[in-house]
């Protein structure tokens, strides 16, 4: 494949603002951002135990991690089994964070190798996704959440694999008009994890971990981590609580037409090292375009240092600047291909939440990413079946850390 190197040579070329692992961070001296990190700290430990079990910052500015750090439980007192603590090292079910740390990087490195055009239809990728409707959508639809499809189903009740899973997507009526609007679907992501398995000739996971994640270096960063032999997890939910509210209560989030007692494989256990997300699990065996991967914090930070370094790491270019500026660059929805644009932050600013409470941002005006990850499910669910909402946390978090950025800079001029 064009622009790759074997996982041997990437890892000799490897220089710590690519790294995972390296030397001890270096004490931050700039004032603005040290006060920034400060509250940041601040406002996470106060979130533990009302709004999460526990936590992992990891900041890092112009590629180096400049701060890190454990905070809680990586699962909660049960069952009389002690709560078992946070370290950086802790794995977390990144659920829809998987959309852009997996499917939108692979999407990224098929478009620079030619070998998908984001204007062609679905089709062309996937031959028989046909009919009136669907032969107008395009890999770009799919990657900017226009194509139409609905935003959530528990395929689990007719597929069992990837296959029927596929299968499914493509027989479903739309919801609204392809184009007609941004409207966040699983499903599309569903089907870009189809269209990169189709045009490599490899599963999504095999695709990423070959030809990312290994020559990257990244250890702690897969689908499906219990049966790889990894055994330090953040916990999720206690079983699938949350779905099986939707498709029991019509009322409640996304209304399930069909029958709820139609089928009975419910989790019904403290979900460790196995992805959360039902459609995930159920129907694709853990490995999908939308949910199931897992990481770290310091994993993920070298992954954001990727993009913020125009796709190159260690003297390699993984992906082209034009390429990634193609993705990163605002469309007509004020969104980014895969990629979420959070408007109250500096312009250029790019990031995305999961379910499961993790939340990556990139900011390349400062040279920050920041990395919060949380299991905010082991707090169990409100009276009205919610589980504690981190918004407004995130916010808070990263408000602090880019205002600190911001001083230092307006300082420097």
């Amino acid at each position: 494949m064009k622009a790759r190197v074997d996982a041997g040579i990437a890892l000799v070329l490897l220089v710590t603002a690519c790294s995972a692992g390296g030397p001890p961070q270096p004490a931050v001296t700039d004032p603005g951002l040290a006060r920034g990190m400060l509250t940041a700290d601040s406002l996470v430990e106060g979130a533990v135990g009302k709004l999460t079990a526990g936590a992992v910052l990891v900041v890092s500015r112009n590629g180096r991690v400049v701060h890190e750090r454990a905070f809680g439980a990586a699962e909660t007192f049960q069952d009389d089994v002690p709560s078992r603590p946070m370290h950086l090292s802790t794995m977390f079910d990144l659920a829809s964070v998987t959309k852009v740390m997996a499917t939108t990087f692979a999407m990224m490195m098929l478009v620079d190798e030619g070998k998908i055009d984001l204007e062609a239809p679905v089709h062309t990728y996937l031959p028989d996704f046909r009919g009136p409707h669907l032969d107008s959508i395009t890999v770009r639809n799919l990657l900017q959440h226009s194509a139409g499809l609905v935003q959530w189903q528990p395929l689990y009740y007719q597929a069992a694999n990837t296959a029927q899973t596929y299968t499914a997507i493509r027989n479903m009526p739309l919801q609204w008009g392809v184009g007609d609007g941004r409207h966040y679907s699983d499903f599309s992501f569903m089907l870009l994890g189809d269209i990169v398995e189709h045009v490599s000739g490899e599963r999504l996971d095999t695709f990423v971990n070959k030809n990312l994640y290994k020559p990257l270096g990244l250890d702690h960063t897969t689908f499906n981590p219990k049966a790889k032999g990894f055994r330090e997890f953040a916990a999720t939910e206690q079983s699938n609580v949350y779905e099986h509210h939707m498709v029991y209560d019509s009322t409640f989030a996304y209304k399930y037409r069909g029958d709820p007692k139609s089928w009975n494989g419910w989790r019904n256990y403290t979900l460790v090292g196995e992805v959360d997300d039902g459609n995930s699990f159920y129907a694709n065996g853990g490995v999908a375009g939308h949910a199931g991967l897992f990481s770290t914090g310091s994993d993920l930070h070298v992954l954001m240092t990727l993009l913020l370094n125009k796709g190159a790491c260690g003297g390699h270019v993984y992906i082209r600047p034009t390429t990634i500026e193609r993705f990163l660059t605002l469309d007509k929805y004020a969104n980014y291909l895969g990629w979420q644009y959070p408007p109250a932050l500096p312009a250029g600013s790019f990031s995305h939440t999961g379910f499961t409470g993790t939340y990556v941002l990139g900011v390349p005006s400062d040279g920050l990413s920041i990395v919060l990850l949380t299991n905010r499910q082991q707090m169990g669910t409100d009276a009205k079946g919610f589980f504690p909402a981190l918004g407004p946390l995130q916010a808070a978090v990263s408000k602090a850390i880019v205002d600190g950025a911001e001083a230092d800079k307006s300082r420097a001029k």
